[in-house]
């Protein structure tokens, strides 16, 4: 089986054939550092780490290359207000950045590029636009004439005609300095009390786009396998790389280009000015905040290419969700040694069970993550029945060597999506009664059934249950516990 991908600047699906046999070179769109990272970004950086993940478990070796826009009016704006610089702006944020991903369990790139390191090799690629005439240099600045590159447009299926200038955002109005309203800036002059840097065309700052086509380069060659961002990026920034490095290289910059949807919330489109932005840090740290494995959960559970709905309803079910994913991975350790299981070292996964067979099939379709984690709650239900049948049976209907497999699987397809559960992500074990205080608690109940106030006795039971502890009333008046 080979694993096929939408490749957005075909528009369909094409089998995954990187440029060197088993090796594959990934570039990811990074984050400006100007905030704190968003659940937008949640859901971008969990995509393409999942699909990092899977490529490695299929068996290439892959080069992951992410930048940090470190220049930006937008940097250079808080700098501003906070009465700082950009680049203690830019370093607070890229901490951030690190913090939040690690949360939820994203791996780190091989190397993280930064725009202000790279101005060097933005400065070769303009001379070298220039000099085979896709770029013109006016006033201080230069812009990238887009009507000399034919191809543009083949990304995003835009043409010229229909589009409007100025479609980044990061614009206002039309420069007067330009041959036409399409042109975008390479490199912007130098502006008073603003960072600059010396130049062939006087001092100045990079402008967005090239600064990636740059990075690109430098980092990993004229061309590469992959290159990814959110939906968002398709049109202006990707365009606008496509028709800076091509123009240069006469290559093309990468053989698949894949864009994660959109994040929605309560069903409208994130925004400050909506008043619905939310960031990774509030949605977690919450009083009632979403464990970092339940949002990872939550965000495999959907289509990558599609929107994706936050609302109060989809937290709940991700949190119960998770505890059913959660309950499958720590099998083995709640239940292993009453199993009398052998060390998990000498187990591997077995790649001829069905699940592993069908989690693979849906994978290799484009990432599938959906009907990947299909695959896993089925595990983890069985899972849970086994555990449910050994408290109250005190024996499984399964044998303890298919357990132990199963379990392996479990754990083995979970880590492949980054999903991992630990011992300290069971908080209500870890901060539940003790044992002496669940054990007088059970007197207090059969004290309660014996003057058959019922009702005290059922809120006993709710409430050990609401900590994380079974009861398990058997003949003669004996009531079992279990955690």
């Amino acid at each position: 089986m080979s694993i096929v991908v939408y490749n957005t600047l075909s528009r369909r699906k094409e089998p995954f054939q990187p440029l060197e046999p088993g090796s594959v070179k990934i570039y990811c769109c990074g984050v400006t550092v100007y905030d704190y990272c968003h659940l937008g970004h949640a859901r971008c950086y969990v995509v393409w780490d999942t699909v990092r993940r899977y490529l490695q478990w299929r068996g290439y070796e892959v080069r992951y290359v992410q930048n940090f826009t470190d220049i930006d009016d937008k940097i250079l704006n808080r700098a501003r207000q906070e009465s700082t610089t950009m680049e203690a702006i830019s370093q607070r944020f890229i901490e951030a950045y690190h913090e939040d991903m690690a949360r939820l369990n994203i791996l780190k790139a091989d190397e993280y590029t930064y725009a202000t390191h790279t101005i060097d090799g933005i400065k070769r690629l303009i001379g070298q636009l220039e000099q085979k005439g896709y770029a013109y240099a006016a006033g201080g600045d230069v812009y990238y004439k887009v009507r000399q590159f034919d191809g543009y447009g083949k990304l995003s299926g835009r043409k010229l005609d229909d589009m409007q200038a100025g479609a980044s955002g990061r614009v206002e109005g039309v420069e007067p300095k330009k041959k036409d309203p399409f042109d975008f800036a390479l490199w912007k002059g130098a502006k008073p009390e603003e960072p600059a840097w010396e130049s062939p065309w006087g001092p100045g700052r990079p402008g967005w786009h090239i600064e990636c086509s740059a990075m690109v380069r430098d980092r990993m060659g004229d061309s590469i396998d992959i290159h990814m961002g959110g939906g968002d990026l398709t049109f202006p920034h990707h365009e606008n790389e496509i028709a800076q490095s091509e123009a240069a290289t006469g290559k093309p910059l990468s053989q698949y280009w894949m864009h994660n949807g959109m994040v929605n919330v309560n069903g409208e489109k994130m925004s400050k000015s909506l008043g619905n932005f939310t960031t990774i840090r509030q949605l977690l740290d919450a009083e009632d905040g979403l464990h970092p494995m339940a949002l990872r959960l939550f965000l495999c559970q959907a289509q990558y290419r599609k929107p994706v709905d936050f609302t109060r309803d989809a937290i709940l079910s991700a949190t119960k969700s998770w505890q059913t994913l959660q309950d499958g991975l720590l099998f083995g350790n709640n239940y292993g040694p009453q199993l009398h299981w052998s060390g998990s070292s000498a187990w591997s996964l077995d790649l001829e069970s069905d699940a592993v067979q069908r989690f693979q099939i849906a994978m290799d379709d484009d990432f599938n993550t959906p009907e990947a984690v299909a695959v896993l709650f089925e595990l983890a239900k069985e899972l849970r029945r086994q555990g449910n049948l050994l408290v109250h049976e005190g024996k499984t209907d399964v044998g303890s060597d298919k357990l132990q497999q199963q379990w392996h699987n479990l754990v083995c397809l979970a880590q492949i999506l980054g999903i991992e559960a630990t011992a300290d992500s069971v908080t209500v074990a870890n901060d539940g009664p003790g044992d002496d205080e669940i054990s007088g608690l059970i007197e207090q109940r059969l004290a309660a059934k014996k003057a058959k106030d019922f009702a005290l006795a059922d809120k006993i039971r709710d409430g050990l249950t609401a900590q994380g502890i079974t009861l398990i009333d058997k003949p003669g008046g004996i009531t079992d516990w279990h955690r």
